[in-house]
């Protein structure tokens, strides 16, 4: 059988995919990983697809016992990992032979961890997509005692273990944003204080946003919070009551009422996903052609990915028994 077992699982791991584009007007969010970057470097590590599903773990992994020999790679936010108590490297692919045990403990830094299945995971397919979508009543997280299927690997590159260097975004920084059908009910005093202030990641926050905190007084529209409900995305930045941004998610709902600012390009979200609470998050705004530019880009650098993995060197200090391997074949006659 080629599945996982899980033995013990955080709270917040759920499988995920690319989303399910196509259903807004139905009143259904894309959804999908929080982390887009981190797709695209696993489906790199493991040379398949991006639109596999895989497993996302908010904030703590768990242990799973492999039931078959399978190839994982693990990306997004760090966190401690071993296979059968034996460290192993992050942003890497491994390989995990049948009986052995995966445990993927507390992230340290960043929100989302993702753990990627040769063959992608295999799980119920609702409206065209595999993620669970918990506002929406879709699917549920990984429960402990459940079997986790796979499918079959289609990879016909090299199968030895691989890493990946990656853009650090564990720590918030500078986000781009385009003008929103709203951002013209800010006078342009009260843009250029957004752009310059400095806003903390608020501890409150989840997969359909995170609240930021200004650096000093919010932000206020001209219209109040006097706007009719209308479609928002992921990327939003609503301005709430108390004058402090959301940033909208993976998850978010499809209407809302507060004024938009402005809208985080999709190419930059995996960054405020990423934010850990108290980090430092600024905001500049771009114009559509600049945009379009970074988003295209971005699309670049994520088909390129592949090319850059490079074999994983193991650390001797962490190869059991290595002193019992025979390392060197024949007998050197050194006189």
């Amino acid at each position: 059988m080629r599945a996982f077992k899980v033995i013990s699982v955080g709270a917040g791991v759920t499988v995920q995919d690319a989303g399910r584009p196509g259903y807004l007007a139905l009143g259904l969010s894309r959804g999908g990983v929080a982390d887009t970057l981190a797709l695209h470097e696993g489906a790199a590590l493991l040379q398949q697809s991006a639109t596999l599903a895989v497993v996302e773990m908010a904030v703590m992994g768990g242990v799973f016992e492999a039931l078959c020999d399978v190839r994982i790679a693990l990306t997004g936010a760090p966190m401690p990992a071993s296979i059968d108590g034996r460290e192993i490297a992050w942003q890497a692919s491994h390989v995990l032979t049948k009986g052995t045990r995966l445990s993927i403990g507390v992230v340290k830094t960043g929100n989302y961890g993702y753990l990627h299945i040769g063959g992608g995971v295999k799980s119920a397919v609702t409206l065209g997509g595999q993620g669970v979508h918990l506002a929406a009543g879709i699917g549920h997280p990984l429960q402990a005692g459940q079997c986790l299927e796979f499918g079959t690997e289609e990879s016909t590159g090299e199968q030895g273990s691989k890493t990946l260097s990656v853009a650090e975004r564990w720590s918030g920084g500078q986000l781009r944003v385009l003008p929103s059908l709203q951002t013209h009910w800010f006078d342009d005093k009260t843009i250029a204080r957004f752009e310059d202030t400095v806003f903390s990641r608020d501890t409150r926050g989840n997969r359909m946003g995170v609240r930021l905190l200004p650096n000093g007084a919010g932000f206020q529209s001209d219209a109040g919070l006097s706007v009719l409900s209308e479609v928002i995305v992921p990327g939003d930045i609503q301005i709430t009551g108390d004058g402090s941004p959301f940033v909208l998610l993976c998850e978010c709902g499809t209407t809302g009422g507060y004024p938009r600012i402005g809208s985080v390009l999709p190419a930059d979200l995996p960054v405020i996903a990423q934010a850990p609470a108290g980090s430092e998050i600024r905001f500049r705004f771009v114009t559509l052609e600049e945009a379009i530019d970074a988003q295209k880009l971005d699309a670049i650098e994520c088909s390129g990915l592949a090319a850059q993995c490079k074999p994983l060197h193991r650390d001797p200090s962490t190869i059991d028994g290595l002193l019992g391997f025979e390392l060197i074949s024949g007998v050197v006659d050194g006189r």
